[in-house]
């Protein structure tokens, strides 16, 4: 496993297993990683030869925030623990990306050319974080033109973070597969993220409101009930309750997140909510039995 922190550099490696004809794959990530990333990148070995993990804190999606300031300099940045952890599993990395700010964007990020995927990217936690998607978006796509994966693997818990991912590889007709892998969670189901090292200890105890409320809906939802606004209504006040700071709780379409009918072949229940200084966000996909 080595560590390669510029584009020339890692283009230089990844023409070499070209050459080669070995299949690559990318686990994008910005860092401060847990074992959900981990369970990223074994999945992206059974489907590749050769394995990328980048590790990049990126400005442009904390634009909204000011870009210097704010969450992003708080943001953990852990980029020896993190080379630990990776070297310690068995499917560890062939190359560990680490790009600086200057290396991703040479005219400076305000300036770059930017992806933007309508109508998904600016409902839900978009509302709440302008921009963001799109800094989510070009980065990725920087990402893919650098490292030229055949694969990338995703963690479900950003649902619509992946969302916008498969829509702007489709759309742009990206030679990229996009896997994206089951949420890790901790022992009381709270899903793991990087954000959680914010939370207090007493906050921690709180935490697996946020997963119970979000299978109780499932649970209504599959008993029958269809009043989708009573059932919001009802666990966004049952999150208030518990001492969170709701965003939205919502039931939506799983193709596009739009609003959930009874038609939908594929539904998926999402919520961000703020537990002190952590931003949390979770999800469950319902499927429909009929």
């Amino acid at each position: 496993m080595k560590t390669i922190d510029t584009v020339t550099g890692l283009r230089t490696t990844v023409a070499r297993w070209r050459a080669d004809g070995e299949r690559v794959a990318l686990v994008p990530t910005m860092g401060n990683l847990h074992a959900g990333h981990l369970q990223l990148v074994e999945q992206a070995r059974k489907n590749a030869d050769r394995v990328i993990v980048s590790i990049f804190v990126n400005p442009m999606q904390f634009s909204d925030l000011g870009g210097g300031g704010g969450d992003f300099e708080r943001y953990p940045r852990t980029f020896e623990a993190d080379c630990k952890k990776l070297s310690a599993i068995n499917d560890q990395p062939d190359v560990i990306f680490a790009p600086t700010v200057q290396a991703m964007y040479p005219a400076g990020f305000e300036q770059e050319t930017r992806i933007e995927v309508p109508e998904i990217s600016n409902i839900l936690c978009g509302e709440f974080r302008p921009r963001h998607f799109v800094g989510v978006a070009t980065v990725v796509a920087k990402l893919f033109n650098m490292a030229q994966p055949d694969i990338a693997v995703f963690g479900e818990k950003d649902f619509q973070q992946l969302l916008v991912i498969r829509r702007f590889v489709a759309d742009l007709c990206f030679p990229v597969a996009i896997i994206g892998m089951p949420t890790v969670r901790e022992k009381n189901g709270l899903a793991m993220s990087s954000r959680n090292a914010y939370l207090s200890a007493e906050e921690r105890e709180c935490t697996a409101t946020l997963y119970q409320t979000l299978q109780q809906v499932q649970q209504k939802i599959e008993a029958g009930e269809r009043d989708f606004a009573m059932i919001q209504t009802q666990a966004t006040a049952k999150l208030s309750e518990a001492g969170f700071r709701p965003e939205y709780f919502e039931i939506r379409r799983a193709q596009d997140l739009q609003a959930a009918t009874d038609a939908d072949e594929q539904r998926v229940i999402l919520a961000a909510a703020w537990l002190g200084e952590a931003r949390l966000i979770d999800n469950i996909v319902l499927e429909n039995p009929e």
